[in-house]
């Protein structure tokens, strides 16, 4: 079930968050004192807090009520989409992006350069590479994807989630 998210829901989404980032990126930047110590579960629930930005543009997959997934939108953007390792090639993080891009209108995202996984699953789903790049606190390697203009449904039913 997809369901806006409420603040008893923030540090489910906050260990989603610490649990991807260590998984999926600290092998590139092996950064230690971010990805285990600043980089923490309180600290990340803080911002989805009752009454935060962060919280009102968040959606999460609620599934026999156990949160497995979340997608934060704001206007177009897709500012971020994490589904528990655990639950991945599920078919839960291509459901979200699915809603995302049909109920709320989402068509463009930036992606972690080097997060292949993450970047294949946007192609599978709808999205492209639009040459576009930035690098965000003077480190991080980011790629712009925007929806294809030629799919008007990113639901493919595909079961690998692997972002």
């Amino acid at each position: 079930m997809l369901r806006p998210a409420v603040p008893a829901d923030a540090s489910r989404i906050a260990e989603m968050i610490v649990t991807n980032y260590r998984v999926n990126f600290y092998p590139f930047f092996k950064n230690d004192p971010f990805y285990f110590g600043e980089l923490n579960v309180l600290d990340v629930a803080k911002d989805y807090a009752e009454g935060s930005e962060a919280l009102n543009c968040t959606y999460v997959y609620e599934d026999s009520g156990v949160v497995k997934g979340f997608i934060r939108v704001s206007g177009k953007e897709i500012e971020k989409l994490y589904v528990e390792p655990h639950f991945q090639s599920s078919g839960i993080g291509a459901e979200l992006l699915h809603f995302a891009v049909n109920e709320l209108g989402a068509d463009w995202l930036w992606a972690l350069e080097y997060n292949s996984r993450g970047i294949a699953f946007y192609k599978r789903n709808g999205f492209e590479l639009t040459g576009e790049k930035m690098i965000e606190d003077e480190w991080v390697p980011l790629v712009k994807m925007a929806l294809n203009s030629g799919r008007l449904d990113v639901h493919n039913n595909s079961k690998e989630d692997n972002i």
